[in-house]
C-alpha cells in the first residue's frame, strides 16, 4: 500500500470518527460553541480591521452556522464573499449580498447566485477555512474535495480555522498539498501556527 492510500484512509477513518464526535452534541452544545467561536472570531484585531472577507455559509449539523457571522459582518458594512464551486474542483469567491437568496446545490451547500460580484483573490484580506476538525499545528481535514486547499494556493491574506475543542486533533493526517491555516480558534484558545 502506497503512502498516499495510507494517509487517504487515516482521513477516511477520521472524517468518520469526527462526524460521530459531532453528529453526538446537542444542539444547545453546538449552539454555545458557535457562541463561543463566533465571539473569539469576531474580537480578531484582523477582523476588524479587514475590510473584505471570504466566509462559507455553514452546513447545518457538520459545520458552526457561521450564516450569523456573515450577517453580523455585512451589517457592520464589510463585504464578504462566499463559496461558489466551479467545474473541475475549482472555486470562485462572490459576493453575499442580504437582498439576493443563496442558491442550493449539492452536500447541503448554498451558494451566491452566478450574478453576483466576483471578488478578486488579491482583494480579500482574510479567508475563514472550513473544516470537519484541526490540528493544533493549523492543518485541516476537509471533506476531501480539495476546494480549499487549491484556492489558498497564492492566497496573500489571513487564513483562520474555527474548530470545536471536542474535535481539535493533535495531528491529521497530511498530504503535502494540504495547507494549514495561520490562526486557528477554538472555544477556549486561540493557536498560532509555528
Amino acid at each position: 500500500m502506497s503512502a498516499s492510500s495510507t494517509t487517504a484512509e487515516e482521513k477516511r477513518r477520521l472524517r468518520q470518527e469526527v462526524r460521530r464526535r459531532l453528529a453526538g452534541l446537542s444542539p444547545d452544545q453546538a449552539r454555545r460553541s458557535d457562541e463561543a467561536l463566533f465571539s473569539a472570531f469576531l474580537s480578531l484585531p484582523q477582523v476588524r480591521a479587514a475590510q473584505t472577507l471570504f466566509l462559507f455559509w455553514g452546513i447545518p449539523g457538520r459545520e458552526p452556522a457561521t450564516e450569523a457571522l456573515v450577517r453580523a459582518l455585512t451589517a457592520q458594512g464589510k463585504q464578504v464573499g462566499l463559496p461558489r464551486m466551479l467545474p473541475g474542483r475549482g472555486m470562485e469567491v462572490r459576493l453575499y449580498r442580504p437582498q439576493v437568496p443563496l442558491v442550493p446545490v449539492s452536500f447541503g451547500l448554498w451558494e451566491p447566485p452566478e450574478d453576483a460580484p466576483l471578488l478578486d483573490k488579491s482583494s480579500i484580506q482574510l479567508a475563514l477555512v472550513p473544516a470537519l476538525c484541526y490540528d493544533r499545528a493549523g492543518y485541516r481535514l476537509g471533506f476531501g474535495g480539495g476546494y480549499y486547499d487549491r484556492w489558498l494556493e497564492g492566497f496573500s491574506g489571513l487564513p483562520v480555522g474555527l474548530c470545536r475543542d471536542c474535535v481539535l486533533q493533535d495531528r491529521v493526517p497530511r498530504e503535502p498539498h494540504d495547507r494549514r491555516v495561520s490562526l486557528l480558534l477554538t472555544e477556549t484558545k486561540a493557536l498560532p501556527s509555528p
